[in-house]
Parts: C-alpha cells; structure tokens; sequence
C-alpha cells in the first residue's frame, strides 16, 4: 500500500503544491486503486474513491446494513444533518438552503419541472452543451408551461465576450424570456461559462436562472456565493470522489417560493429546501461518507487541486494544437476550462467516427477517453483527467494523437459530400 500524504499539520491548514510537484502528486496518486492495463482519462462519468474514502462507505454500508432501522431512528438523522453541515461549509451556504439528493440531474429536475413563475407565453433558454436530460426537462416545458422553448448553439471557439454576447442575445430576442439554464463547465466539451455575470444580466430583466453545477464542484476553485445564484445542483461522486449516489440540491432561502413542494410531500410540513425533492429511502451509506470525501479532498488547497487539473489538461492541449487537423474545442483562457477537454479530428464531426477513434486510442494505445455528442459544430472525443493523474499518462495522449490522422475511422467519419 502506497505512503500517505506527507501533508502538514490540520493547524498549519491543507497542502499547496505546485502543479509540476511530481513528487506530490504522485503519492495522491498513491491512495488510489486504478486499473493497471489502461491510462484512464475517462473520469467525467464519475470520480474513483482514495481508499479511505471508500474505507469510509464500507464502515458505513456495514453499519446501515447491520443495525437498520435500529440506527436510522436513534441517530442517523443526525449525522446525516452533520454530513449536510459539512458539505455547507464548503459550498459556503447555510445549511438550510441545501438538500441531498442521489444526483445532479435528480436535483436539477426537481429545479426545471418545479419553478412555478411560467405563464402560458413565456420562454424559457438553454444551450446546445447543456446535458442531455436537462435539455429534456427543459424542452417538456413546452407542452407542460405552453412556453416557447428556446435552444441556442454556444460560440465555437469562446470567448468571454462571445459567451456573455449570446445570452444577452438571447434575452434581447425574448422578451417574456423567464428562465435560463446555465451549465457552469459542459460535460461535452469542458467549457465554462462566466456564470455570475450571465446571470447578473439576467437578474436586472427579471430572469430567473438555473445552474448545472455537477461538474465543476471540485475540479474548479469556486464556492456557491461566487457564482451567486439562486438555484443550483451539484454532484458528490464526480469531483469529490464521494460514493455513487451523491448530488445536492441549492435554493437560496429567498427564493425557495419559486420552487413548488415535491408532490409526493405530505400537505402542510415543513417548507424546507429538502420539501423540493422526495427521494423515498435510498443508500445512506453513500451521504454518510460524504464528510470522508470532504476531508480528503481538503486535504490540498482547492486551488492548488483546480491548478493541478488544469495543469494536466494544458500539457497535452499544447501539442495537440501544434498538430494539423486537430481542433481543441475548449479555449486556453484558464477562466473557460478546467481539467475536461475535447478535441475534433477535422472532418470527423459523427457520432460513429468519434467513436471509432476513441476505440483506436485505447486499442492501440490503451489510453481510455469518451466521444461525446451535442456541440452544434459536431461531435468529439473527451479527455478527462483526474487527481490522480500522471505528466505521462497525458503525454501518452498527446504521443497517440497523430496516429488518429490516419486512421480508418477518419475516412469512415468524414462528412458526406
């Protein structure tokens, strides 16, 4: 078993490394079980647990299984509410604005199909690099709300600028524009967008805003309060390394009207931010070990971790720019990315040749990435670091990358003329 982090005292606060530390982060890497036959850099479905974290959820799991309702009826709540506390702290929110839930998109669903200041008319907003089932919640507005939907291709390359342009375009050609959903970094290709200003403009015409949050909790360096929003949803078990089966669900305290009570809340209880979803019983095992994760990751400065990621993602992106017929699709200015990333082979805009090319990097290659769907522009291949991720395993990406120039599958994906 590899050595624990050689990390200060708790009092001399978390561990701030450099990002070219090998040293450092090589014991991170260390408390990490990984597969042994592939360089992993498909990390974006969810985040691997360090050991003691799933240390952690199997004590947990043991416990939950063992005592049952023994335990669930004479504690459980409590230190349920303490994991929620916690997460609290570091989301820098009052407790009683967040709940758990099993997920991002339980979260954000509970948001979309419960805000209840639409009328028949209205319009509401979201992008082409929104996730897949949050455009679905959105789009069934439509014939719920009788609103007009609207879905807007984002800039291709971004800008700040670009970015902030076309939601204020957007707004402008709206007028009972009601509703946007926001995704702070896309899981399709690794943009982030300049989410406090978009929504500060939004604000100032009355536009309400929600944020998908689930993948930039963690892999960036922000809190609740610098996006400020009102309603938000975030997940545990990508970034945070939590168990499967972790997400939250924000509503300012100012705004939780906006938000209907979750039908299946008894008439009359408590209106509560967690009254906006019901998830019926489900893992506690996976909540409870939410303080392990937290403690774990808070163990190294957040923005030492957002830098580390960062990092990564720059080392390979610099000479894949320097390699014709391949396109970075996520800009280089470090405020739009983190540590996701996609790349388009020239021509190769289908879903079926994205996929065969990320079948040629780990076949001949053993280097494990992801194509994704979605961008207006096209489809791509995604290369997701972690924290455990090595200088080498990236340099292994970018050693492989003109390889895919003459693949098979670049013909098979080449538009038809």
């Amino acid at each position: 078993m590899a050595a624990t982090l050689p990390l200060p005292a708790r009092a001399a606060g978390p561990a701030r490394p450099s990002p070219d530390d090998e040293a450092f982060w090589a014991k991170v890497a260390g408390e990490y079980d990984l597969p042994g036959d592939v360089v992993q850099l498909e990390n974006g479905n969810w985040g691997a647990m360090a050991r003691s974290v799933r240390a952690a959820y199997e004590q947990a799991v043991a416990r939950v299984n063992r005592d049952t309702s023994y335990y669930a009826r004479r504690g459980m709540l409590a230190d349920l509410a303490a994991a929620r506390a916690a997460v609290a702290v570091e989301l820098g929110v009052p407790a009683d604005e967040i709940a758990f839930t099993r997920n991002a998109t339980e979260a954000l669903k509970a948001l979309i199909l419960g805000y209840n200041r639409l009328s028949p008319g209205d319009a509401v907003l979201y992008a082409d690099l929104d996730y897949d089932s949050m455009q679905a919640c959105m789009e069934s507005l439509g014939p719920r709300r009788g609103v007009r939907v609207r879905r807007i291709a984002l800039p291709e390359p971004a800008t700040r600028d670009s970015l902030i342009a076309a939601y204020a375009e957007a707004m402008t050609a709206e007028p009972r524009l009601k509703l946007i959903l926001l995704t702070h970094l896309s899981h399709r290709t690794g943009l982030v967008i300049p989410v406090r200003e978009i929504a500060a403009m939004a604000r100032a015409r009355g536009i309400d805003v929600i944020v998908d949050a689930a993948h930039s909790w963690q892999q960036l360096d922000f809190a609740l309060p610098d996006l400020d929003c009102d309603f938000v949803g975030l997940n545990g078990h990508k970034w945070l390394g939590a168990p499967l089966g972790v997400g939250i669900l924000h509503i300012r305290r100012s705004a939780l009207a906006r938000i209907d009570r979750d039908p299946a809340e008894e008439p009359g209880g408590p209106d509560t931010v967690m009254a906006r979803v019901h998830t019926g019983t489900l893992d506690y095992a996976s909540w409870l070990t939410v303080p392990a994760a937290l403690a774990f990751q808070q163990r190294i400065d957040r923005a030492a971790r957002a830098t580390r990621l960062r990092a990564l993602r720059d080392r390979w992106v610099k000479r894949a720019r320097a390699i014709p017929g391949i396109s970075v699709l996520t800009p280089d200015d470090p405020v739009l990315h983190g540590a996701i990333t996609s790349f388009r082979i020239d021509g190769v805009t289908d879903a079926a040749g994205n996929a065969a090319l990320a079948r040629t990097l780990l076949d001949q290659h053993r280097v494990f990435t992801v194509h994704r769907t979605g961008p207006a522009k096209g489809a791509c291949i995604r290369v997701t670091p972690a924290l455990f991720t090595s200088t080498a395993d990236v340099d292994r990406l970018a050693a492989a990358l003109p390889d895919l120039l003459s693949s098979p599958a670049r013909g098979g994906g080449r538009p038809k003329a």
